[in-house]
């Protein structure tokens, strides 16, 4: 997911919470922190998926580096320097 889409997504989610929050409650400033609660909370997920993301990648490295090279065929001399 490219990080211009996540605000844009991030923000209207965020947009959405602060209105129901203010309709639930008729309080801007109610509004205004269950905002800023989404808005944190989709910001460590996204963190967080990142994270997740790397790890797999790092992870799947490993496991083909340290694949046996079975396929490989032995190096072999032939009298010749290179």
């Amino acid at each position: 997911m490219y990080l211009p889409q996540f605000l844009v997504g991030m923000f209207f989610t965020s947009g959405i919470v602060a209105l129901w929050a203010y309709t639930a409650t008729g309080s801007i400033w109610s509004a205004f922190g269950w905002a800023i609660v989404d808005l944190v909370l989709l910001q460590v997920g996204y963190f967080a998926f990142v994270i997740r993301l790397v790890y797999k990648r790092a992870k799947a490295d490993a496991a083909a580096n340290a694949a046996s090279p079975s396929h490989v065929r032995p190096f072999h001399h032939d009298g010749r320097l290179f």
